[in-house]
């Protein structure tokens, strides 16, 4: 691998030892909270690794990161493929990082194992973004379970605010329940659309536009600005039929385009907006501790689905009982109850 123009050479053969040596937990717990970004990625492979060594100084390494202060904002971006979603949030990012600011990119995809996901060509098309020195971009890892990436994603959160980072954008590839993952593990969401797409119903539909705090209408250049424009309209409508959300904020209608840069500073005056006043009424702080709640009880249930299909006992009736139940030989419910007494039975 070549060295990067812009890195030193000492610098470049400080980053290859740190690379092939393995640090201690202390080690990279010092650098992470230096905000150095090798450490950083380093302790989120430990996160991501299945190697039960690796999870233990993973788990050494978070417990001494979620005890330093953080005054991050977590952000949720969501839209459908062909929004702009790349595009927007590098211009976002760099919006930010001109304003001083750190600047995280994480992504949330249950269906990469399908799909390959996009982030990693993600980083790639965000050229300028992913050479900034106060930004970071981290694809999750894939799999094909929701809540095991969703976990990964929240222990990389922490890791992001250790770091120093003050604003963490969790982008989502995939659509449906990957919107509310991250819905649970940010304190504002944005959801992107397009203009004339024909999914505003859809969107009512799909429950995505209760969740959001904000709707922005994205690609609202050249022949669409009129389109966007109707569409902000028909937008600010339909969430004057929703629910009003506890924490006393209403939900905006913005329009931008990434593009060319118009509007992008509307959106972040009203995401400050909105944390100024949810700091002040004490939402933020309540909804955080929800966010601990959940996390509590997603892990606890991830766990128990973990060791019971590796349960050896399991494994070994597993495909019997899958078997009989395609067969109609036994129902669903009984397999599930016989294998769940097999289960609990290997753990007295």
């Amino acid at each position: 691998m070549s060295t990067p123009k812009n890195i030193s050479i000492e610098s470049a053969s400080k980053i290859k030892n740190f690379r092939r040596n393995t640090p201690s937990t202390d080690t990279l717990i010092a650098a992470i909270l230096n905000g150095d970004k090798t450490a950083l990625s380093r302790a989120i492979t430990l996160v991501e690794s299945t190697k039960t060594d690796h999870a233990k100084q993973a788990k050494s390494i978070l417990e001494k990161c979620l005890t330093t202060a953080s005054k991050s904002i977590r952000i949720g971006i969501t839209g459908v493929p062909g929004v702009g979603k790349s595009t927007f949030i590098e211009r976002f990012g760099k919006r930010l990082t001109a304003q001083g600011k750190k600047v995280a990119v994480l992504a949330v995809d249950p269906t990469s194992t399908v799909t390959r996901g996009s982030i990693l060509g993600d980083k790639t098309r965000m050229e300028e973004l992913v050479k900034d020195s106060n930004a970071f971009i981290r694809p999750s890892p894939s799999g094909t379970s929701l809540g095991g990436v969703a976990r990964k994603t929240r222990e990389t959160i922490i890791l992001c605010e250790a770091a120093g980072y003050d604003v963490i954008l969790i982008e989502t590839v995939g659509v449906g329940q990957s919107e509310t993952a991250v819905h649970s593990m940010v304190d504002f969401f944005l959801l992107l659309k397009l203009a004339g797409a024909g999914d505003e119903l859809q969107g009512i539909k799909r429950g995505i536009m209760e969740m959001a705090d904000a709707i922005v209408i994205n690609k609202s250049d050249g022949a669409n600005k009129q389109a966007a424009k109707l569409a902000r309209i028909e937008f600010s409508r339909a969430l004057h039929l929703l629910k009003s959300k506890d924490n006393n904020w209403t939900p905006k209608v913005l329009a931008c385009s990434a593009l060319e840069d118009i509007g992008i500073q509307e959106i972040w005056d009203t995401i400050e907006e909105f944390f100024h006043l949810q700091s002040k009424n004490g939402s933020f702080h309540t909804k955080r501790q929800e966010q601990n709640k959940h996390w509590l009880l997603q892990t606890i249930e991830d766990q128990l689905k973990q060791d019971f299909y590796q349960d050896h006992a399991v494994k070994a009736q597993l495909d019997f009982f899958i078997t009989a139940v395609i067969a109609n030989k036994i129902s669903p419910f009984s397999a599930a109850e016989q294998l769940l007494k097999l289960h609990n039975g290997t753990k007295t």
